[in-house]
């Protein structure tokens, strides 16, 4: 592919070898400039070839042609501006072959992978300079009949080319303070959506559990649609050592989906070094014992340290007396207290506050290995 591919996609169309096309396009070109006119359409309008995966390379670097015609071009005006003809024209000439080269080199040779972004930045850093070298000694010039014209191309030209060395750093701030300003606008749209659903949703869920009664159907799907929407608003804002925490509070909501009751999970502290499997699983037994058992309002407070996790389970039930539970009877023995000490922990199950209820403490300190 030598430019773009017209010459390639016109002679598979038409059957043509490629270097016909190309010398027709040529012959063209002598009758006023149609043969460039006609390609240009062609690129326009004709729809790429879905089918092309290849990488697209091209035979030569179009943008140092492009910048050799420029020097040129600029070397000729420098000298015509210390002679009677007025250079503006090639002034514009200079302007629009290194502004094609640069256009070139970012647009089309992006697709080259030998012309990576070293090259883009040399097209542009030579662009630059012959465009503030070409402006200045333009400036300089002593012309017999200097020529306003050439002046005002000539700062232009200095212009552009400090437009071409800042323009990437300045897109560059600019699409991070867009980017920046759209964030803050989503947060205050999530948090004034978040104030509304609070006082409006949250509010109306919570009415409906308190009147519907705990063990009801209506009061569970509404629990569990006020944790879904919670954890949507605020699942964000969890504190330090919120995998422990997240774990036991997706386990309280499925417990609550089969079981008449209510658990409220709270978590405090910073992220820790404990074994947590363990706990988790021994904190999903008590709170399954206290649904089955007692039913009602749990509470689960979650206490880390970097060297401890400490889990309370409190129920307000008819409590439990490990003296009196038959031998089959697993679930506080095996599942809760057995599954602690294997981990290195403890677990005590005792009367609640006030002599109401259970409380289950599950402790496990981090190994020192």
């Amino acid at each position: 592919m030598l430019v773009a591919g017209v010459s390639e996609a016109l002679a598979a169309h038409l059957g043509w070898s490629v270097t016909r096309v190309r010398w027709s396009f040529v012959g063209l070109s002598l009758f006023g400039g149609a043969g460039v006119l006609l390609y240009l359409w062609m690129w326009v309008f004709i729809p790429l070839d879905a089918t092309e995966r290849t990488p697209v390379t091209r035979s030569f670097a179009t943008s140092a042609w492009l910048l050799g015609a420029g020097a040129v071009a600029a070397m000729v005006a420098i000298a015509t501006a210390n002679s009677e003809t007025s250079p503006y024209f090639l002034v514009l000439l200079t302007i629009l072959l290194t502004g094609a080269a640069v256009a070139w080199s970012i647009g089309l040779d992006r697709e080259d992978p030998s012309k990576g972004p070293r090259y883009r930045l040399l097209v542009r850093s030579f662009s630059a300079g012959l465009l503030v070298l070409t402006g200045v000694l333009l400036l300089l010039s002593r012309g017999a009949r200097p020529d306003a014209l050439t002046a005002v191309l000539a700062v232009f030209m200095i212009v552009l080319g400090a437009a071409a060395v800042a323009a990437p750093s300045v897109v560059r701030l600019w699409t991070d303070l867009m980017a920046e300003r759209a964030g803050r606008v989503r947060e205050e749209q999530r948090a004034e959506i978040a104030a509304h659903l609070h006082d409006s949703v949250l509010q109306t869920l919570a009415v409906i559990q308190n009147r519907a009664g705990t063990g009801t159907e209506v009061a569970r799907l509404a629990r569990a649609q006020e944790r879904e929407l919670r954890d949507w608003l605020f699942g964000g804002t969890a504190p330090t050592g919120a995998d422990l925490a997240t774990d036991i509070r997706d386990l309280a909501g499925a417990i609550e989906i089969d079981f008449p009751v209510r658990i409220e999970v709270v978590a405090t502290g910073e992220e820790s070094q404990a074994p947590a499997a363990a706990v988790v699983a021994a904190t999903r037994e008590a709170m399954l014992n206290a649904a089955r058992h007692a039913g009602g309002d749990v509470s689960v407070y979650i206490e880390t340290t970097r060297s401890a996790i400490d889990v309370f389970v409190r129920d307000r039930g008819p409590g439990v007396d490990l003296t009196k539970l038959p031998a089959d009877r697993l679930g506080i023995r095996e599942s809760i207290i057995g599954r602690m000490a294997r981990a290195g922990g403890q677990a005590t199950v005792s009367a609640g506050v006030g002599g109401v209820g259970t409380q289950v403490h599950l402790h496990v300190e981090a190994s020192d290995d």
